[in-house]
């Protein structure tokens, strides 16, 4: 701000004084407090201009870091892992399986002693895969020598009749048998003097074929 003297026609008149934005004024007290007035005014201004740029300069508080955790695995067993048992094979030979049992206990009594037969096979190679398939069960009597006989199945399923007289026979013949046949043997207990008699499921029934002894 510029204060301009205006010429006076005497020194005892107030001298008027010309202020730049406000015109003439009376005398030089007035042009003062006019800029004193207005210095404030402008050193105002410039203050909060000052604060709004610091503010807007100044970053506002930062969002927390919140850090996820990995979930927690869940903790290893303890102790040996058992490994799962396989499932068995229908085509193996199982002389426990549950149709045995069934099955003898359909048999007519044994005709020496009258008495029913064991459900625990003294020989056999029943599978649920053969064509004919054979276990050899005794008389369930306390005798020494008890009756001995053998029980038939296809494709694991007990054959009930149209088999051959199947008493006496105690053992089977591995070599000889096959999926469609079984060789039994019988044995009187003296060496060399074995009889091995074969039967064959024929697609229909069970058939006597031959006889080595």
């Amino acid at each position: 701000m510029s204060l301009v003297p205006v010429s006076c026609p005497t020194r005892r008149a107030a001298c008027p004084i010309v202020v730049a934005a406000f015109g003439t004024v009376p005398n030089v007290k007035s042009a003062v407090v006019i800029c004193m007035v207005t210095v404030a005014v402008a050193s105002a201004i410039a203050g909060c201009g000052s604060s709004d740029s610091t503010a807007s300069k100044t970053p506002g508080p930062l969002a927390p870091n919140v850090s996820t955790a990995p979930p927690a695995s869940a903790p290893a067993p303890s102790g040996p892992v058992s490994a799962p048992v396989p499932e068995a094979d229908p085509c193996d030979v199982n002389l426990a399986a549950p149709e045995i049992a069934a099955a003898v206990s359909e048999l007519p009594r044994d005709p020496r002693s009258n008495q029913g037969w064991s459900p625990a096979p003294l020989a056999g190679n029943y599978n649920e895969c053969a064509q004919l398939s054979v276990v050899i069960v005794e008389a369930n009597t306390n005798s020494e020598n008890p009756n001995t006989r053998a029980v038939m199945f296809h494709l694991g399923k007990f054959i009930p009749t149209g088999v051959p007289d199947a008493y006496g026979f105690n053992g089977i013949d591995d070599a000889a048998t096959t999926g469609d046949t079984v060789a039994l043997r019988y044995s009187n207990g003296v060496s060399g003097l074995d009889s091995v008699v074969r039967f064959r499921w024929n697609g229909n029934g069970v058939e006597l074929i031959g006889n080595t002894g």
